[in-house]
């Protein structure tokens, strides 16, 4: 997928003022390197518009070896991607009232991978996200063979991670994703 010029430019400017807003979020990093990455890696800027598109509010939260990793950064779990179940399985296993998408196939169609708890528990360092609403995280598979999934949100000055059945979907949870740059 490609954006065009103008679409380049426009996410590159949204992602440039988000950067240095949030200068919390990564203080060690510089921005000009980070914008010549990202536009040597044009597949990339179209996750991360993607991901703009949808109300995730990416920004960079770290970065390894040259590597920038950005997470969904919207404060509450971005409202593109409410409403869907964990995965294909537990789209398909709904008999009733079966939502339209589900959050694994999502997170590939926008070339983004979910949270893992362990991220997501990284991404609550840097601000308190999901105080009114919850976020899928990617489920290890002895929980998901046995037809659960996990998700996250943060109440009471906590990260809580709690299970649900695959199949449930609730117009406050959605997934945040990572992309690494």
């Amino acid at each position: 997928m490609k954006l065009t010029s103008k679409d380049q430019d426009d996410i590159l400017e949204v992602l440039r003022v988000r950067f240095k807003e949030n200068m919390s979020r990564h203080q060690d990093l510089d921005w000009n390197p980070l914008e010549n990455k990202l536009k040597n890696h044009p597949n990339k800027l179209w996750s991360l518009n993607e991901m703009e598109k949808t109300g995730g509010e990416p920004d960079v939260i770290d970065s390894e070896d040259g590597v920038y990793i950005f997470f969904d950064c919207s404060p509450e779990s971005p409202k593109g991607r409410r409403s869907a179940c964990y995965d294909r399985e537990a789209l398909e296993s709904r008999k009733q009232h079966p939502p339209k998408h589900n959050a694994l196939d999502l997170a590939k169609q926008m070339g983004i991978k979910m949270l893992t708890e362990t991220e997501y528990r990284k991404l609550q360092k840097v601000g308190d996200f999901d105080t009114k609403t919850s976020s899928w995280l990617l489920t290890p598979a002895d929980i998901r063979n046995l037809g659960g999934a996990i998700f996250g949100d943060f109440r009471y000055n906590q990260v809580f991670i709690y299970h649900n059945g695959a199949d449930s979907y609730y117009a406050a949870r959605g997934f945040r994703g990572s992309l690494r740059v």
